[in-house]
């Protein structure tokens, strides 16, 4: 409630920040949400002059079969309508999807962003939303390319960044962490899971990473002014232990 009452307060603000340049952009909604969820963001960013669409698949219950064609084929549709690589948004479990997407479909993939996305959980680790998880297991489809840790899946080669926070309440932060490298960012906010759409600090970064021209990357610099809503953000660095 604090995140949705800031949001508001900030709105006017925000859609000060530029006008984009109309490239797609499609936002995933994250596990047990649907397009209603993601209403408030994807109003802020057709307010930032982007073409915004929702998935339209009804409510995010896992990767059946069901959603991983119809994501793959909303991705095929909007790249065709527009004539344009997309940029995909990714909450939560649409985060990791995004990535999916990304690795199957690179050349319709402008970037990925994520917010909140635990794409670094493996076979063992367990969050809020786990029970349920594996309660509905049972109507998955494929899961065999989620089941591999992200540390042996190709990496990305489209721009990628990772929003999360250390008071994330639903899944573990450190399981949201890009790597480090060329054309990857991780960006820290202070927040919640849940209100991770509405947060004015992660519109200011998406605005921000958006804004992009195509081709090209540079890392995020908050603004002087909002530097106190960016925590020094962590990296993710595997290691054998």
């Amino acid at each position: 409630m604090f995140e949705m009452g800031a949001f508001v307060a900030a709105s006017p603000v925000l859609r000060l920040l530029g006008r984009g340049d109309r490239h797609p952009v499609l936002v995933l909604p994250g596990f047990t949400a649907s397009d209603q969820s993601t209403v408030p963001l994807r109003w802020f960013l057709r307010s930032q002059g982007y073409w915004t669409h929702g998935w339209q698949l009804g409510r995010n219950l896992g990767p059946t079969h069901r959603v991983l064609l119809g994501m793959e084929q909303r991705l095929v549709e909007l790249h065709e309508r527009h004539g344009r690589p997309v940029s995909i948004v990714g909450w939560s479990l649409g985060g990791i999807y995004a990535r999916s997407l990304a690795r199957r479909r690179p050349a319709m993939v402008r970037q990925v962003i994520t917010l909140g996305s635990p794409f670094r959980m493996e076979v063992d680790d367990r969050s809020a939303a786990s029970n349920l998880w594996d309660s509905l297991q049972g109507g998955f489809g494929e899961l065999d390319e989620m089941l591999i840790p992200e540390h042996h899946k190709p990496k990305l080669t489209v721009p990628s960044t990772a929003i999360y926070t250390r008071t994330d309440g639903v899944v573990r932060w450190y399981t949201c962490l890009e790597d480090d490298g060329p054309l990857r960012q991780s960006i820290e906010v202070r927040g919640s899971h849940s209100g991770l759409g509405v947060n004015p600090a992660v519109l200011l970064a998406i605005a921000d990473r958006l804004a992009l021209p195509e081709g090209s990357w540079k890392p995020f610099r908050p603004p002087f002014a909002t530097r106190h809503l960016f925590p020094r953000p962590a990296t993710y660095r595997h290691t054998a232990a």
